[in-house]
């Protein structure tokens, strides 16, 4: 790709006082019963602008389009933008660190900024919230409810959910319309059967009757509204003492039905500015596009139960389109040993479309490992007096090994469901991507036997995941 087009999406939009179309107001914000703006005086509701670039369309995508909010960032901008009152005529200044819209002091009138700024500020588009405060407070209140019996005891104590915020996190979403080809070897069993082992012959193993091919894929391939994250703070980059994670964790979002950037969207939630490049992200999008492009080509290839080794992926890449947008969260945190070296900022985080709610939540580290001693312990003597009663030494050992182990996944169990330290977007499968003209070949290249459950080198399942480099 080399032809480069910069996609004004602030075409149209006026600075200054959006007016309600019914009665001509401008003090109007969200409704989030439906995702529509609403005018806070005669109570009209009216649609959002499509924003017509946000359409489904990458299969004729040429090119590298950029939309100007997703537009690098131009680090001396001035933060300080003079907005004329259209009403009166008085000039206000909004601060674009602190928000984008004000009150005009003479008249009352809200002032907005909708055309796109240099500081990253203006997206290209938002996804409206399409969840009120309370049901949110409430998914919230359940999650963590699941989880009090292990929580840290002063959590538990100054939980509250009046402090959740909604918070539009920044996001660059994606399209790619390109080509792919695939190639490596497959392996499929023909069956099993148990022989004998040892010089006693009273162990067995199990022997896999395989037959591996050689194995081509190609592909036109679509990918729409890839979503990666545009703050380096959110993707890890920094803050180690912060869950950040979770955050990503909770899409996908119904980006589909993204709208023109509009800044009463952002009336009475917060935002998070932009601070990345698109030539930061683009060897995390390469990667995520590659996965996704694999998982996709995975589904050609089902037959291949033990594995496939991809020894090479060519994605050949015919057009690509960056559109800078907000997302929406809700978002209740909690700051666990405040002003330690073990500090952690645990974030339970509700999908503001979707209702998807994930979270981290402070361990009661003692009582876990209380309770996990004292399954060890249990299982230990059950399996002491039940599975091995003879009472010799080895036995006794085995007992207590296994009492250890069953100890150690119970406590491991309830760090994963408390923290969630793995959790994840899964890009790789949650992807809007489609294949058409797919070109197969699979060719037999040897029959033989094994005792490996499965193909040594398989790589159609592991998940390479980029991450954005210092």
């Amino acid at each position: 790709m080399s032809d480069v087009n910069i996609i004004d999406t602030g075409a149209g939009a006026k600075d200054g006082q959006t007016k309600c179309p019914k009665c001509g107001a401008t003090d109007i914000s969200l409704n989030t019963a439906t995702g529509e703006l609403r005018c806070n005086f005669c109570r009209h509701t009216f649609k959002a602008e499509v924003l017509e670039e946000m359409k489904p369309g990458a299969t004729e995508l040429k090119g590298e389009q950029i939309g100007s909010g997703a537009a690098d960032i131009d680090e001396s901008a001035d933060t300080s933008v003079t907005l004329k009152c259209t009403s009166c005529g008085a000039e206000v200044v909004v601060d674009l660190n602190e928000t984008s819209q004000a009150r005009c002091h003479w008249c009352r009138n809200m002032l907005s900024i909708n055309s796109k700024v240099p500081n990253g500020m203006v997206p290209d588009a938002v996804l409206p919230f399409k969840m009120k405060k309370d049901e949110a407070q409430r998914r919230i209140e359940e999650y963590v409810g699941s989880r009090k019996f292990f929580a840290n005891k002063k959590f538990q104590a100054e939980f509250t959910t009046e402090n959740i915020m909604g918070v539009y996190f920044p996001y660059m979403l994606v399209d790619m319309n390109g080509h792919a080809e695939f190639a490596g070897e497959g392996e499929i069993e023909k069956g099993s059967y148990e022989r004998h082992r040892g010089s006693d012959n009273k162990d067995t193993e199990t022997v896999y009757k395989v037959e591996r091919f050689k194995v081509e894929r190609s592909a036109d391939v679509v990918i729409d509204d890839l979503a990666v994250e545009s703050s380096a703070r959110r993707m890890g980059r920094s803050e180690e003492n912060e869950t950040n994670n979770i955050i990503n964790a909770i899409l996908p979002f119904d980006t589909e039905n993204c709208v023109k950037y509009d800044a009463n969207y952002l009336k009475g939630f917060t935002s998070e500015k932009r601070d990345v490049n698109k030539g930061e992200l683009q060897s995390v999008v390469d990667s995520q596009e590659r996965e996704a492009i694999k998982f996709a080509i995975n589904d050609t290839a089902k037959q291949y139960d033990r594995g496939i080794r991809w020894d090479r992926m060519d994605i050949k890449k015919e057009g690509e389109k960056w559109m800078a947008a907000y997302l929406p969260v809700w978002l209740y945190s909690y700051v666990e040993n405040p002003g330690k070296k073990n500090q952690l900022t645990h974030y339970v985080a509700v999908n503001g479309r979707t209702t998807e709610t994930i979270g981290s939540v402070p361990i009661n580290k003692s009582r876990v490992s209380a309770a996990s001693v004292g399954i060890g312990v249990l299982v230990c003597l059950l399996a002491m007096f039940t599975l091995f009663s003879s009472g010799e030494l080895s036995d006794i050992l085995l007992s207590a090994g296994i009492g250890l182990i069953v100890g150690l996944l119970f406590f491991s169990g309830i760090y994963g469901k408390y923290r969630n330290t793995g959790a994840r977007h899964h890009f790789e499968t949650e992807t809007n991507i489609k294949l058409s003209n797919v070109g197969k070949r699979d060719e037999s290249v040897k029959r033989f036997e094994t005792t490996d459950s499965t193909m040594h080198g398989a790589n159609n399942t592991n998940v390479v995941v980029e991450k954005l480099k210092k």
